[in-house]
C-alpha cells in the first residue's frame, strides 16, 4: 500500500487533480475495467472509494485518480512516495460489461474522465469504434487528453469558459452526433462519468434514441460493503447499493431527482470539518 509515484495532473487556482500509483499486488492482478478500491488515508479517517484507473501487473501497482475536494481528498493529496496508505480494499464493485457492441460513445466530465479510460481501454481491446467526448471547467482542469486520443477513432473536448476545444458542454457534441435517427442507429452503446446533471442530461438524449447507455454513479458510500446503506439508488423502482450492486446501471432507469439529494446530505458537515482542519 506504498505509494510509488505521485504527480499532479491539472490544477486551477487551488484545485488540484492529483495520479497515484501504488503498490497493491493482490488487487493489481485481480482489477477490471469499472471496478473500484475504497482507502483509508490514516487510522481515525473516513473510507473514500475510487475507482482504479489502471494497474501494472508485473510491477504489482494500480493507478488512482482523484481532486482534492473533502477533508479526505486533500489529506490523501498532501502523501508522497514512500508513504503509505492505512487501508486499501479492492477491487470492490462489478467490473463493466465489456462487449464487442460496434460504434460507442464514452463521455467523460471533469475527474470522471479518468473513471471512463479504463472502460475506453477494454472496449477497444474488443475491437469497438470509440467516440470519446471530454469536458472540462477550464483548459487547466482537462486529463489523460493524450492517453484517450490514442484509443479512440473520433475524439471531441468542451470546456465551459471555451479556453480549449469548443466552447460548451459535452451534451452539446453527444446532441450533433445523434442528431437524426438514422446517425443513432450506428451507435449501440454511450457509457458515461461525471458531475451528476451530466449524467441525467445524457440520460435524457439517448432515450429519446433508444440507445443503451450505462453511467457510473458517485453515489455517497461509507462501508462500501452494502452494509451501510449510505450509497443507496434507486433504479426501475427498487433500492440498490451502489457498492455492491453497481457502480454501473442503466441511466435511462436510474431515480436521478433521489442521487441529488442523497449526495448533497453531508456536504455542509463536509465545508465544517475542512475549516476546522484549515484545509
Amino acid at each position: 500500500m506504498k505509494i510509488l509515484h505521485k504527480e499532479i495532473l491539472a490544477r486551477s487556482n487551488n484545485l488540484y487533480i492529483i495520479r497515484l500509483e501504488i503498490i497493491a499486488p493482490e488487487i493489481s492482478r485481480k482489477a477490471k475495467a469499472g471496478q473500484f478500491v475504497v482507502l483509508m488515508v490514516n487510522e481515525k479517517g473516513e473510507r473514500i472509494p475510487l475507482t482504479i484507473v489502471d494497474k501494472d501487473i508485473e510491477n504489482a501497482t494500480i493507478t488512482l485518480i482523484f481532486q482534492e475536494a473533502g477533508l479526505t481528498t486533500k489529506l490523501l493529496g498532501r502523501l508522497n512516495p514512500g508513504d503509505s496508505l492505512y487501508a486499501l480494499v479492492g477491487p470492490l464493485g462489478n467490473p463493466t460489461e465489456i462487449e464487442r457492441y460496434g460504434r460507442v460513445i464514452l463521455v467523460g466530465g471533469g475527474v470522471g474522465i479518468a473513471e471512463i479510460y479504463p472502460v475506453a481501454k477494454a472496449l477497444k481491446e474488443k475491437e469497438n469504434q470509440i467516440t470519446t467526448i471530454l469536458g472540462a471547467r477550464t483548459k487547466d482542469l482537462l486529463i489523460l487528453e493524450e492517453k484517450l486520443k490514442k484509443i479512440s477513432d473520433e475524439f471531441y473536448i468542451t470546456t465551459d469558459d471555451g479556453t480549449y476545444g469548443r466552447k460548451g458542454f459535452v451534451t452539446d457534441i453527444l446532441e450533433e452526433l445523434l442528431s437524426s435517427k438514422i446517425k443513432a442507429m450506428g451507435y449501440k452503446l454511450v457509457y458515461a462519468v461525471g458531475p451528476i446533471p451530466m449524467m441525467r442530461r445524457i440520460s435524457e438524449i439517448t432515450s429519446s434514441y433508444n440507445i443503451k447507455t450505462i453511467v457510473s454513479l458517485n453515489a455517497v458510500m461509507v462501508d462500501a460493503t452494502g452494509m451501510c446503506g449510505c450509497c443507496r439508488v434507486t433504479v426501475a423502482g427498487k433500492t440498490y447499493f451502489s457498492c455492491i450492486d453497481g457502480p454501473e446501471f442503466d441511466a435511462h432507469l436510474v431515480d436521478w431527482e433521489e442521487l441529488k439529494k442523497r449526495n448533497r446530505i453531508y456536504q455542509d458537515k463536509e465545508k465544517h470539518i475542512c475549516n476546522l482542519y484549515r484545509i
